[in-house]
């Protein structure tokens, strides 16, 4: 996802799109036939609006949506913590490729335009050792009634990612800064900033809702009325600008991950200070990504250790991928805290499930990870995601800085759910995870801090509007500070005639 020199630092963990390919899978569906297997609805009196449906795949890695392109509809997998739009090309004849939908190149596409003769090349890496390579080029995509025209994407040729579920690729929905094809090609600004620089949204946001029935909603210039009742609701935070590169000749901080501060984590209602990796970043504040590229919760061990020592009878069983597990039938609530209101996970929110081997743990998140070089502590994946409805402003220039919006989902007073819910829960969601305990006490592993990657003598305060890269100048800022005009704020529903799966 980035060039060599920033990969370590900067990638975000895209546990989404590593799965088996679904044997005996059609090569290629049809319109009609892709577009009846989602949730799909849009209100058309908003025509720079758009609500698309998303739905989980059937490995609970990733949830995806359809694009078109070509005459041919694609489903990609949702990614907030990348930038980059690909699908895989006929050009790719690699075993992963064989069975899924491919942006057929023989059929000549009028829409299509070659970028540097198809030789310029993009490579994307993603944390968990899986890449994605080919060439560059330019389509027109239509995501409902919206339509981005000579849009730069990725054509994939060769990759170690699987796929299920005939997914083709993966839509990223991050910053220009964070894309591998903006640095490499010309004008090739990534998706949703494209809409969002070019005028073409009611309003440069997309909201997400991620249902606990495996489907949901992805708003592209609008939020889901459906969803979000009460507007006045939704927590605004301020997105985290960073400052430039070591090594680099810039000199102004800008926008690279949807990255709030994280200010207090409470465990059945005791205090958790959450400890910075850190400390001579700019808000000497744990810093957490919103990632629904991710399939779990994500945090660094100074914290994870102290939240899992306030569960009776947790453990720490896989040191490598930092998995606690704690008993089944555990009544702690976890919360988290940006700044205002709480957002409380009951247990069903942080069990995974029970352990095959030993029915009485059930691995929990979040997991540990070493510290990141960019300071980002927190991933906050589909897990946290499924609690809140986020909206995510992409902010307009030299008017109204990017802004992450959460309406709550879960009662944050709520009593907390008995052990007879959660095995409920559980039984009926066939959630048993197939993996065994280590029969011995596992110490908390070792680590060492890399060096932080950013400048430290150029400042990135909250709430920093620059004069460029964000939403087009032309749009009228409602949610700046002293004018927030939440009523505003563009809406969009489900049709009444919802295609379901």
């Amino acid at each position: 996802m980035f060039l060599a020199l920033l990969l370590v630092a900067l990638i975000a963990v895209l546990h989404g799109c590593s799965a088996a390919v679904a044997p005996s899978t059609p090569a290629r569906l049809g319109r009609r036939q892709i577009l009846e297997d989602i949730v799909n609805g849009m209100n058309t009196t908003a025509n720079h609006a758009t609500l698309l449906g998303v739905k989980l795949s059937t490995d609970k890695q990733s949830y995806y949506t359809i694009v078109s392109m070509g005459n041919m509809s694609f489903r990609v997998a949702l990614d907030s913590g990348s930038a980059d739009l690909w699908v895989v090309s006929t050009a790719c004849s690699s075993s992963v490729c064989s069975s899924i939908p491919r942006y057929q190149l023989a059929y000549g596409s009028s829409t299509f335009q070659s970028v540097n003769s198809n030789n310029s090349l993009f490579n994307i890496s993603y944390a968990d050792t899986t890449f994605a390579s080919g060439f560059i080029a330019r389509e027109t995509v239509y995501l409902q009634n919206l339509t981005v025209p000579q849009q730069a994407f990725g054509l994939m040729n060769s990759s170690n990612v699987t796929l299920n579920d005939d997914i083709s690729g993966v839509m990223g929905l991050g910053f220009p800064r964070l894309s591998t094809i903006a640095s490499t090609a010309a004008n090739a600004t990534p998706i949703f900033a494209s809409m969002a620089s070019q005028g073409l949204l009611n309003y440069p946001l997309f909201g997400l809702f991620l249902s606990r029935n495996e489907t949901g909603s992805l708003t592209l210039g609008a939020i889901d009325a459906s969803v979000v009742t009460n507007r006045s609701l939704i927590e605004w935070h301020d997105v985290v600008p960073f400052a430039p590169f070591n090594g680099t000749d810039g000199t102004t901080a800008s926008y690279l991950q949807w990255a709030i501060e994280l200010r207090q984590i409470w465990v059945n209602g005791t205090y958790i200070n959450p400890a910075p990796t850190y400390s001579q970043s700019d808000s000497n504040t744990s810093l957490a990504l919103l990632d629904v590229g991710s399939s779990g919760i994500y945090g660094p061990y100074q914290d994870v250790e102290r939240i899992f020592s306030g569960f009776s009878g947790s453990r720490l069983v896989d040191q490598t991928n930092g998995q606690w597990a704690v008993p089944c039938d555990s009544s702690e609530t976890i919360t988290y805290n940006f700044g205002y209101g709480n957002f409380t996970l009951q247990p069903t929110d942080y069990l995974v499930g029970p352990v095959a081997g030993d029915s009485y743990y059930c691995l929990a998140w979040p997991a540990a990870t070493s510290p990141r070089s960019d300071g980002i502590d927190w991933q906050l994946g589909q897990p946290f995601l499924h609690t809140v409805y986020s909206i995510f402003s992409y902010g307009i220039d030299t008017k109204e800085a990017p802004l992450i919006g959460l309406y709550p989902l879960n009662n944050a007073t709520a009593a907390v759910q008995s052990p007879s819910v959660v095995s409920s829960y559980f039984s009926a969601a066939s959630a048993t995870v197939n993996t065994a305990l280590p029969n011995y006490l596992v110490p908390t592993p070792s680590y060492t801090t890399p060096a932080y990657i950013f400048n430290t003598s150029v400042t990135a305060p909250p709430g920093l509007i620059v004069s460029s890269g964000l939403g087009a100048s032309t749009y009228s800022p409602v949610l700046g500070t002293g004018y927030l005009n939440v009523t505003a704020i563009p809406t969009v529903a489900p049709s009444p005639t919802l295609l379901t799966s």
